[in-house]
């Protein structure tokens, strides 16, 4: 099992001259969120400044047969722009929080997209025929006089450049009093869920009017919060079952079978404090910033600041797995504390087979770990690093005591930069990561030994 990647970089901000070195980055440039379909052909990313980018993977060239197809920019759109909220004057972002594809159906894609408060469901179809020879219309579509018809020919279709078209479906409007913080499709096809601060959402995907809450946690008087919802998610194949975590570190586990408002959970997954670890910042970094279930439905894959989590659905008391994920940072807490960085909120993701598990770090560094060998890497994504084809590298934080030449001192990390947001094809090992403005997609070198 080789964790090497190698790889090369996409950057996803537009009008820019290749190979131009950008050395400002526009707010709106950063991306938000990094997703792949269920067939990991395309591949979509959303920004702060409302836009998507999706990916497509270029077909397997004939020349090199067994050679893995690249992505390439497919289509662009800009899905929400800023708003304003009159009744309670607040401005809202137009910044992507999340994209969940749709299971395809037919020829057409659909995706999900949500800022802090409205979802909107996208189709993205292509046309290579256009009709020609309409009886009733010329060449630029406008309607004939009927008096000069004096034949009747049958349209045919010609051939013409691939055009993708992505049109809105549906707007989901009006759900959230809070931010919108996840949305997740069930595996009925027919329904999903969006989950802000305080509530879970049930919708349906035809009907935009009215959804159904089946979680509330607000308590009547709002000084008696203790908790908000951090994320959620349904389970891959009960379509009555989702798991949502919280901002004090536990995870319920919820059946819409046993009652129409799930506030009593099934399952609570939680793991009891070390009284001697105890300090002022325990509360903070307990604190889940993603929740996902493994593809077998069996796990669950929690990242809190510190560390990654996995659970196992017939075990509640504590995890099954714990890794952690930057622990040298457990002294710097009081700086991390004084410029917000510990309030970051990031993200995790599996390999196709559950067995590897992917998060971020600081410094452009990403972390993975093989569950069955129990071995761990750091990788950097870095357009010094990452040059096409190149092998990447294995990083190592110095925390005291002897440096090796390679080695790189936690003093010396970049806050700023700062892998928040990963994704993993569902089958195979290629992997996106989004730094700051940048979209970097790396591939095993072994092509696709480690499942």
């Amino acid at each position: 099992r080789d964790l090497k990647f190698s790889g090369g970089s996409i950057n996803t901000c537009r009008s820019r001259l290749e190979g131009l070195v950008v050395r400002t980055v526009h707010q709106a440039d950063i991306i938000s969120t990094v997703e792949f379909n269920h067939t990991g052909e395309l591949l979509a990313t959303g920004d702060k400044g409302g836009r998507v980018v999706i990916f497509q993977r270029e077909p397997e060239s004939k020349n090199a047969p067994h050679s893995q197809g690249e992505y390439d920019v497919y289509s662009t759109f800009q899905s929400h722009e800023p708003e304003f909220d009159y009744l309670k004057s607040l401005e809202i972002e137009e910044k992507i929080n999340k994209i969940k594809w749709l299971p395809q159906q037919n020829a057409a894609h659909s995706l999900l997209s949500t800022n802090d408060k409205t979802i909107k469901l996208w189709k993205i179809t292509e046309r290579d025929k256009r009709p020609e020879g309409y009886n009733l219309k010329d060449e630029e579509g406008k309607l004939k006089d009927l008096s000069t018809v004096t034949s009747l020919q049958v349209p045919v279709l010609k051939p013409m450049d691939l055009m993708v078209e992505v049109s809105p479906r549906r707007v989901f409007a009006n759900g959230h009093t809070y931010h919108i913080n996840s949305i997740s499709v069930n595996s009925d096809c027919e329904t999903y869920m969006s989950a802000d601060d305080l509530r879970i959402n049930l919708w349906h995907l035809a009907v935009t009017d009215r959804s159904f809450n089946i979680v509330d946690i607000k308590p009547a008087n709002m000084e008696d919060l203790t908790e908000v919802i951090t994320a959620s998610e349904f389970h891959p194949h009960h379509c009555n079952l989702f798991v949502y975590s919280s901002s004090k570190g536990s995870l319920r586990l919820c059946d819409m079978r046993a009652a129409a408002l799930c506030d009593k959970h099934s399952k609570l997954f939680e793991e009891p404090e070390d009284p001697s670890n105890r300090s002022f910042f325990s509360e903070i970094i307990s604190s889940v910033s993603d929740v996902k279930f493994s593809h077998s439905g069996r796990y669950m894959l929690t990242r809190d600041y510190l560390t990654v989590k996995v659970w196992d659905l017939n075990m509640e008391a504590r995890p099954l797995e714990t890794y952690q994920v930057h622990d040298y940072l457990r002294s710097k807490l009081c700086s991390l504390y004084e410029n917000d960085c510990i309030f970051d909120k990031f993200e995790c993701a599996w390999n196709g087979s559950d067995s590897v598990i992917m998060t971020g770090a600081y410094n452009n560094f990403f972390r993975m770990f093989d569950r069955n060998t129990k071995r761990d890497v750091t990788l950097e994504a870095s357009r010094e690093s990452s040059k096409p084809r190149a092998v990447l590298k294995p990083r190592r934080v110095c925390v005291g005591g002897k440096r090796r030449r390679d080695d790189i001192s936690v003093d010396s990390l970049d806050f700023t930069k700062k892998i928040l947001h990963t994704a993993w094809h569902p089958t195979e090992n290629i992997i996106a990561i989004a730094a700051t403005n940048n979209l970097y997609i790396f591939q095993d070198k072994v092509n696709s030994d480690m499942h």
